[in-house]
């Protein structure tokens, strides 16, 4: 059976939405798009579905095309409110709002007429005056949704993708170093203003895995050259000549519901693998503290390709292995994923809403000439235990946790031994601790290495997004060597404060400064202090 002249007008309309190409009068504002969908069979009613114009609470017309519709509502169930069944304002039911509920019963009626379901004629005679009284109205829904349909259109056809989200994170800083450098009477460092631009393509296949590409360019010097010690790093000091490159690609996805597997084949930390146990807003280059030692535990900044994974035995318990090679891309005989250096880490960590404490052991090897035991933080000793010219392996023991006293005092710590033993023999060149080195004879040597920090910090204080803090902690030392010569003389001091200042959602400002007592474990060097302001602009 046809439709009547009323119901012809409305045909082919599914749903209503405000267009900003159509001029609405301000005083009969659009209701949005789901305030109204098509009715169907009435024993099919959606969770939302109502059966009475009544049960939309602050809607009180009271004109006869209120009862009428009113009406047809309750006979065929076909329009549809709120989730707290209101219209969400102390305003009357505008034209517009009650042409898109009456679109919605012209709807349901002409599904059933198409269906041969019996629809009583003084209902069919109804819609006809309804349609004919309010036909503007509804020729202008039919005109909105000719606009939705070419927004979506044009939408669809310039997304991005329908998997993949851009996140970017650039970085500027200002900073200086003040203090003679290691081993010599005048300060070589001069003020620096570099970036760091990153692009984060976050792509997910099922809702619950996710792949991320890093694309990253940047202009920094790290300052050892002109510090004369690692001590004085920041945690976003790279440097790739303003190249392009390819610095991340990493996966994760659930195998169960309690395991997952993390793998990558470039730039993947520890960090990619398990949590840090330190405060999210301390361990992030772009928002936390500066430092590269305060930012988290040494023991976390391996990095290369592998895989690890997360049995989450309970929801607070956490049970985590990993494996990474560090040129697991090189073919070459002392390379690749299982014959070059590698590091193997075990990680048990207990985690609450306020804190977390956690047990961390790796095992790290590095053939002859790319030792980096502790991840360019402390002094070269403790970073090269027997100089370059030896293959060097290490097993590092941590412990690290935080815990959040109130919302806006947080406390955090972490400590470890590293126990390094020479792989081999032969005569190496040695850090002297004064800028030099000397020539010592290695034969598997021993040496121990501790290292450890305590931090405070507040969250909000000062305003909503800032964070405040300091931290006192002791940069990794060798302190004990059955190696002549390879012991640090006194024991070196890391003292930082800084104060990220939240502009908005999307820009913060971080001034801070630090200070190293007796650079590279050495008190005849001249105690260093570094400054900074650095501008992060998320997006």
């Amino acid at each position: 059976m046809g439709l009547i002249g009323g119901l012809a007008i409305a045909s082919g309309l599914t749903a209503m939405l405000p267009s900003d190409a159509q001029a609405v009068p301000v005083d009969e504002p659009l209701a949005p798009v789901n305030r109204y969908q098509l009715g169907g069979d009435n024993s099919g009613k959606t969770v939302n579905q109502i059966t009475s114009v009544a049960e939309l609470r602050d809607v009180q017309p009271n004109d006869w095309a209120f009862a009428a519709l009113q009406s047809l509502v309750e006979r065929y169930g076909c329009l549809v409110g709120y989730p707290d069944r209101t219209y969400r304002g102390d305003r009357a039911l505008s034209r517009y709002e009650f042409a898109a509920g009456l679109n919605a019963c012209l709807n349901t009626i002409e599904q059933l007429l198409q269906e041969n379901v019996s629809v009583v004629q003084g209902d069919l005679d109804l819609l006809k005056k309804l349609a004919q009284d309010f036909q503007a109205e509804l020729k202008q829904l039919a005109v909105r949704v000719d606009n939705l349909e070419t927004r979506t259109a044009f939408l669809e056809d310039h997304q991005f993708s329908t998997t993949t989200k851009l996140y970017g994170q650039t970085i500027v800083s200002f900073d200086d170093v003040f203090g003679d450098r290691v081993g010599g009477d005048s300060n070589d460092f001069q003020p620096q203003l570099a970036y760091r631009v990153r692009f984060n393509l976050e792509t997910s296949f099922t809702g619950k895995d996710l792949l991320r590409t890093r694309l990253q360019f940047s202009n920094f010097f790290n300052g050892v050259a002109q510090t004369g010690t690692n001590m004085t790093r920041f945690n976003y000091d790279d440097n790739s000549n303003n190249n392009v490159e390819v610095t991340h690609l990493w996966y994760r996805t659930p195998l169960t519901d309690n395991l997952t597997l993390r793998l990558g084949s470039v730039g993947v930390g520890y960090t990619d693998l398990v949590d840090t146990l330190t405060p999210p807003t301390i361990a992030d280059d772009a928002l936390g503290i500066p430092s590269r030692f305060g930012e988290y535990d040494p023991v976390y900044r391996r990095g290369g390709g592998g895989a690890g994974l997360n049995w989450q035995i309970t929801p607070t318990l956490q049970l985590s292995a990993g494996y990474l090679a560090t040129n697991p891309n090189d073919p070459d005989s002392g390379n690749g994923l299982f014959n070059g250096g590698h590091h193997v880490l075990g990680q048990l960590a207990y985690q609450t809403s306020d804190g977390g404490i956690g047990f961390t052991y790796s095992r790290s090897y590095f053939p002859s000439g790319e030792t980096n035991l502790t991840a360019g933080t402390g002094s070269f000793l403790a970073i090269q235990p027997f100089g370059e010219a030896i293959a060097t392996a290490g097993d590092f023991y941590t412990l690290q946790g935080y815990y959040r006293i109130t919302p806006q005092v947080q406390i955090h710590a972490w400590g470890g031994y590293v126990d390094a033993q020479a792989q081999g023999g032969g005569m190496s060149n040695l850090s002297d601790g004064v800028g030099g080195t000397v020539v010592r004879e290695v034969s598997w040597n021993r040496s121990a290495i501790w290292y450890g920090l305590l931090g405070i910090s507040f969250p909000d204080v000062g305003g909503e997004g800032n964070l405040p803090g300091i931290a006192l902690g002791i940069p990794p030392t060798v302190t004990a060597s059955n190696l002549p010569g390879a012991v640090g003389q006194t024991t070196p001091y890391h003292l930082e404060a800084f104060y990220r200042i939240q502009i908005n959602e999307n820009i913060s400002i971080t001034p801070g400064f630090w200070v190293v007592l007796n650079p590279e474990a050495n008190s005849n060097n001249a105690t260093q202090y570094v400054g900074h302001i650095r501008t992060s602009f998320l997006f």
